[in-house]
């Protein structure tokens, strides 16, 4: 990387071009995915691969997300369960629970909460994220 230096700065803002100010977030993102990819390994080493990969989703399945298929649905189906048996387990109305999947319903934070906890997921992995 070259040297960036500021256009302009005032007390609150700091003027870059746009070259250096894509050259610093294409940095961030390097340093970011170092640290995601360091994180891995040392899941790897403390957990093992066969762990990892039972909590990783496949391909097809991040595929199924990206498309806007339910979150709540794609990762009940990865971990093997039933609908019925997700509900009981997270105490949700299993109609509610169809609700969620089928995107009538956003579920209620406390159900979301309780539906990650059973499948063993962070509550975020859950919230639905618009499609591009």
């Amino acid at each position: 990387m070259t040297h960036i230096g500021p256009l302009a700065e005032t007390a609150d803002t700091v003027t870059l071009r746009r070259a250096d100010y894509e050259a610093l977030l294409k940095a961030a993102e390097d340093v970011a995915d170092r640290a995601a990819l360091a994180a891995f390994d040392r899941r790897i080493a403390a957990e093992g691969l066969a762990a990892v990969r039972a909590d990783s989703l496949t391909l097809e399945e991040v595929s199924r997300l990206a498309e806007g298929e339910s979150p709540v649905r794609v990762w009940r189906e990865h971990r093997g369960m039933t609908a019925r048996a997700l509900a009981a387990m997270a105490e949700v109305n299993a109609a509610y629970l169809s609700e969620i999947e089928g995107g009538k319903k956003p579920g209620s934070a406390a159900a979301l909460v309780r539906l990650a906890k059973v499948l063993r997921i962070e509550v975020e992995d859950l919230l639905a994220t618009p499609s591009e």
